[in-house]
């Protein structure tokens, strides 16, 4: 598992490039709602949410090498934070409390687990969200008399736009964070945690904090997008794939640059949509061949296949002058 979160750190004009390319991409998608179908700004809300999970996962996996399953969990922290008060704040409000609530959530979760490591670590995630998951039904069974909860109502656009928000921002933190010392202390951490601790790094405090900062975006990401859903459940909000998806999302894009997990995210949504659409018997076999193959022949994702073509074409070159 960590020769999969091994990833390259140079920082040539070819990382450079594709930065300046997701900044203008990021500047067009600003207007495309205005120009596209009401298809299209849906299509894109849902890409925006995978792009904001597997980016916030990244946060913290990414560099400390910490494989969390938990996603699924502070998704749908968010997702009933929504459903719970929908009604009584508004939108704003709302996404700020779900933000938090997640948060706390994984301050308290990471302050008990983090001192796990390796599989151990990967397994109590996973078993988290199932946890929270059944917790939340037998509650629900037993208190409300209900299963599944109805959710306000948010048009397509509105949904678009915060998407948006919550992505750019997810984006800037990650990008902020990889280049700040807090981001060196994580990656010390990836590289070899006892050392980062000799060193006088807090390994604990500093694994406790870029947790609760994943969860927060995954969080907000939960409450957007159970308004467009209009109805949820526990099944529906702590679904596994959102635990799954993003680590091979990030594995399949490359992690050694930020737009790497961007690019894997951005492909493995659309080919969710295009399966479930045309191929829907085959999508979980076909999804299941290339999370595969990834972890066989891609462990630094497609952008570390690009990256060594470049570096053996700039070689060649340099050898013929």
């Amino acid at each position: 598992m960590n020769r999969l979160l091994l990833a390259p750190r140079n920082l040539s004009w070819f990382g450079r490039v594709p930065v300046v390319a997701l900044l203008l991409i990021v500047v067009v998608l600003a207007v495309v709602p205005l120009l596209g179908s009401k298809y299209l700004a849906v299509f894109l809300s849902n890409i925006f949410m995978y792009v904001v999970i597997t980016v916030s996962w990244m946060i913290f996996s990414g560099a400390t090498r910490y494989v969390s399953l938990a996603s699924a969990a502070f998704f749908g922290i968010g997702v009933y934070t929504a459903a719970g008060l929908g009604t009584k704040l508004p939108l704003v409000e709302l996404l700020a409390i779900g933000g938090v609530f997640s948060l706390c959530f994984a301050l308290l979760v990471g302050a008990v687990t983090l001192r796990l490591r390796g599989i151990y670590f990967a397994m109590f995630t996973l078993g988290l969200v199932e946890f929270v998951g059944t917790f939340l039904r037998w509650w629900e069974v037993n208190f409300s008399g209900r299963v599944g909860r109805l959710v306000p109502y948010v048009d397509y656009l509105t949904v678009y736009y915060l998407m948006y928000i919550i992505l750019v921002a997810a984006l800037v933190a990650a990008y902020l964070i990889r280049r700040s010392k807090f981001g060196l202390a994580l990656q010390s951490i990836g590289e070899c945690e006892e050392a980062a601790e000799h060193i006088g790094v807090n390994t604990t405090l500093v694994k406790v904090a870029a947790f609760a900062i994943s969860a927060f975006f995954m969080g907000t990401a939960g409450v957007v997008m159970a308004g467009r859903w209009t109805y949820i459940d526990p099944k529906i909000a702590f679904n596994l794939q959102l635990s799954f998806l993003p680590v091979l999302m990030a594995i399949f894009g490359g992690m050694g640059q930020l737009y790497g997990p961007v690019f894997g995210a951005v492909v493995f949504a659309y080919l969710e949509d295009f399966l479930l659409t045309r191929l829907p018997y085959f999508y979980m076999l076909i999804f299941g061949s290339v999370m595969v193959v990834t972890v066989l022949y891609l462990p630094d994702g497609l952008v570390g296949i690009i990256q060594k073509w470049h570096n053996r074409g700039w070689g060649r070159a340099h050898a013929r002058t």
